[in-house]
């Protein structure tokens, strides 16, 4: 070991102490939500574990592990639905773990999962904590876990592994890695096709950085030409002030190097996103827009909300559909309050991006409107001001909250997945 990773591995060790509390928390709500789920299960006669591995996406994603791109379903009403919908780090992931142990891909994705979400609740905390303090973070991560759709952490999904590459991108941006920053981003464009939020967030913060940074170095330019002017002395001459004796401080973003390194994550951020995108264009022969019209044999698509709409209009033609309308109308304002909320308490630009485009992606896609919340899951940035008010609140008032909550989302979590479709 090195003496650079001899003083960082105290380091790595410190922020996991740090980071404690919150996931032991967070693994014990999703321990409540998986044994809610096996409990209801048995009750019904079914297979919590085939829950979690071997329905819906979970098998999409398996059939890519073990047969590769090309398998797709003709439905009787012309509909194509392909594999190459199915983003591929996660079935790179299972097979994976099936060539270097005796899991099977299921096993596998289930194994990913589990790790990639503690690993989410993580760098969930890592963000919370950056921005507003280590309570914020444990309960931004408690919040995570409690979700009612908090179940589809545990399984053999993508959005666990897209919030833990997603999180740790955004806390990289944070801090001024843009190397990891960019190459977790690459990653995410590989796991999921939201990916395009981190991209943004990456973009748009490496843009204001360089903004910010040129105007620093224009100030400083300005003070150091006026003290050089009052001492009859050169720019040129003083060297940033070393020649008078002086240090001048620094933006640490602005250090030998930083603007490379930040150039190298903007041009690394999206590789993953186009990379794939254009693959399946050559593989489908349609060229760039070729992922496009796979989608399309899905029926899912962008359409700026407007089939959302009508979807929720439709629920109003009667009694009981109204009620789901109405609830459905309350959500969609709830989502919008929160991002505001984020925007009025001045949350770092980069979450704003990310949470921005996650949400409008989310709500505006054209179908599959049951599966919405699934895919706001990791627009976790939307709840820091929950966080921020059970900051505010006494221990034992905010563990009887949260405890409430767990208890109703592992049981609604357990409910909802042994329904008849999928989450």
């Amino acid at each position: 070991m090195t003496d650079l990773e001899t003083r960082a591995a105290p380091s790595r060790a410190g922020a996991l102490r740090r980071a404690a509390p919150a996931l032991a928390g967070y693994a014990a709500v999703r321990a409540l939500g998986v044994l809610a789920l096996f409990l209801w299960s048995a009750a019904r006669d079914k297979s919590a574990y085939t829950l979690l591995t071997a329905r819906w996406d979970a098998l999409w994603y398996v059939r890519v592990a073990e047969l590769g791109y090309g398998y797709e379903v003709r439905l009787a009403n012309g509909d194509v639905h392909s594999n190459l919908a199915f983003f591929p780090l996660l079935p790179w992931l299972e097979r994976l773990v099936a060539a270097v142990s005796p899991l099977s891909y299921a096993d596998g994705g289930f194994l990913v999962s589990l790790l990639a979400s503690l690993a989410a609740a993580w760098g969930i905390f890592a963000v919370a904590d950056q921005v507003y303090g280590r309570r914020a973070g444990v309960y931004a991560v408690l919040l995570w876990a409690v979700l009612p759709v908090g179940i589809v952490q545990s399984m053999a999904y993508s959005e666990s592994l897209f919030t833990a590459l997603a999180a740790w991108s955004l806390y990289a941006v944070l801090t001024g890695r843009w190397v990891t920053a960019g190459t977790l981003a690459l990653l995410t464009g590989l796991t999921r096709p939201v990916g395009l939020a981190v991209v943004a967030a990456v973009w748009v913060a490496a843009v204001a950085s360089f903004v910010r940074d040129r105007r620093t170095a224009d100030i400083l330019g300005h003070g150091r030409a006026a003290d050089l002017e009052g001492d009859g002395r050169t720019a040129d001459f003083a060297d940033d002030g070393r020649a008078a004796g002086q240090h001048t401080p620094r933006d640490p973003a602005a250090a030998p190097g930083t603007h490379t390194r930040r150039v190298l994550g903007m041009l690394l951020a999206p590789l993953g996103t186009v990379g794939y995108v254009l693959w399946v264009g050559h593989h489908t022969g349609k060229g760039p827009l070729g992922y496009l019209d796979v989608q399309a044999g899905w029926r899912n698509g962008f359409d700026g909300g407007y089939a959302f709409a009508r979807f929720i209009a439709e629920k109003f033609t009667s009694f009981p559909a109204a009620l789901a309308g109405v609830g459905l109308i309350l959500g969609v304002a709830s989502v919008i309050w929160l991002y505001v909320t984020g925007v009025r308490q001045r949350q770092p630009l980069p979450l704003l991006v990310y949470t921005g485009v996650v949400t409008a992606l989310a709500l505006c896609a054209s179908s599959y409107f049951g599966s919405k919340p699934r895919l706001l899951l990791p627009a976790f940035p939307l709840l820091l001001p929950f966080a921020r008010s059970l900051v505010g609140l006494r221990m034992r008032r905010s563990a009887v909250v949260l405890g409430s909550v767990a208890v109703a989302s592992a049981v609604y979590g357990a409910y909802w997945l042994n329904g008849s479709g999928p989450p």
